[in-house]
């Protein structure tokens, strides 16, 4: 099922190049839980919050994606690397998965994500 309208995360001034990202909820997979929005290289992106090894959500600390050096997304729990642009696990124990991505755009100086089949909202 298909929302129509886009649904509000947050400012665009909230989410910096490599820095926290933000948090939102959703329901994927029967249950709810968390998709995520960070900024890289200027561009937003958005995933389930979810690793492709075991499923758990990625950040250590509300917010934190980041690895260190501001390249790779990983997880908190098994150090899984991900490419931020495309989700692809990068090295770890999920080399070869990927993220489950999820649309996302940036309107006069606002995040949107969009539902789709499997991520939709809590309250839909």
């Amino acid at each position: 099922m298909m929302t129509a309208a886009p649904i509000f995360v947050c400012k665009s001034s909230d989410v910096l190049d490599v820095g926290k990202g933000v948090r939102f909820p959703v329901v994927a997979f029967g249950g709810e839980t968390t998709g995520f929005v960070v900024r890289y290289r200027g561009i937003v992106y958005a995933y389930l919050n979810r690793c492709a090894h075991v499923p758990i959500e990625l950040d250590w600390a509300e917010g934190e994606f980041f690895e260190s050096s501001g390249l790779y997304l990983m997880c908190s729990t098994h150090g899984a690397i991900y490419a931020p642009e495309s989700g692809r696990c990068e090295g770890g124990p999920c080399r070869g998965g990927k993220l489950r991505p999820i649309s996302v755009s940036e309107i006069d100086g606002e995040i949107f994500w969009l539902s789709d089949t499997c991520v939709t909202p809590v309250n839909a």
